[in-house]
């Protein structure tokens, strides 16, 4: 007796996490051509990636749906064919559908297409920052990671690392709009010096990404005080300082953060 498949309505709340994801417009162009072609090679070709990008896209949406969505067979080096499933059809229909009614509400909605970023991802990290991609590059020859030089609305220069499969998924290229993240705990916040807030300072080591701003809020903590940064430009950070900081409401402060605390997502 074939097995009862789940029904669809059930499936809904978990197959929609997929489609939360600020780099699923990709990823869904990835399983649409395996669908397409049955082929995860010819996929990574149509969609301008890598092979083993293309895996991960899959992997990434089978993981956030809580579903199988393509069936693998075992092939040679770089090859082998796969086959989408009933699940990953009906992702394909979920993310056309959500397409369609996405567009129709910003074409109601005067000035909805530079708002409605905000709408699209639930995260715990408050840390959200809309930048555009100033740069790429190799940090070395066979280094899976890749830098990527970022530059909010008030001039400030950022650098995340991600891997060459992410950069590849997002079709991060100079002049692409982002959103970056970043978790408030990663964030370390100390007083600017004379010297910093002439703009001169900021580590160039790679080691950090510096962001300047000043303090609007503060909030005390037994081990640590939690500072909220206005931005240049516009925006907001937040961090947290040992206790106690000595940061007050309007002093000139840096908010420092390793490269590989910043998380990049498509934005629109």
């Amino acid at each position: 007796m074939p097995r009862r498949q789940t029904p669809l309505p059930l499936s809904l709340p978990a197959m929609s996490q997929a489609l939360s994801d600020p780099a699923v417009d990709k990823r869904i162009e990835v399983l649409r051509c395996v669908a397409q072609g049955g082929s995860i090679s010819q996929a990574a070709r149509e969609t301008g990636i890598s092979y083993k990008a293309a895996w991960q896209a899959i992997d990434t949406l089978s993981n956030l749906s809580g579903r199988t969505l393509v069936d693998r067979t075992v092939g040679g080096a770089g090859g082998g064919g796969a086959q989408i499933t009933e699940h990953g059809e009906q992702l394909l229909l979920m993310a056309d559908a959500l397409a369609q009614a996405r567009a129709q509400v910003i074409q109601r909605l005067s000035g909805a297409a530079s708002l409605s970023h905000a709408l699209g991802l639930r995260t715990s990290m408050r840390n959200q920052l809309p930048c555009q991609v100033d740069g790429l590059y190799a940090c070395a020859d066979d280094d899976p990671a890749m830098g990527v030089r970022l530059r909010t609305a008030g001039g400030a220069v950022l650098t995340a690392s991600v891997t060459r499969e992410s950069a590849d998924l997002l079709g991060l290229a100079p002049g692409l709009s982002v959103l970056v993240m970043c978790k408030a705990m990663a964030v370390t916040v100390r007083r600017a010096t004379a010297r910093q807030r002439s703009g001169d300072g900021a580590s160039r080591s790679g080691k950090w990404c510096v962001l300047p701003g000043e303090v609007e809020r503060m909030a005390p903590g037994a081990a640590r005080d939690e500072a909220v940064l206005a931005l240049p430009g516009g925006g907001h950070w937040v961090g947290f300082a040992d206790h106690p900081s000595q940061l007050a409401v309007g002093d000139a402060a840096w908010a420092l953060m390793a490269p590989a605390a910043l998380v990049i997502g498509l934005s629109g």
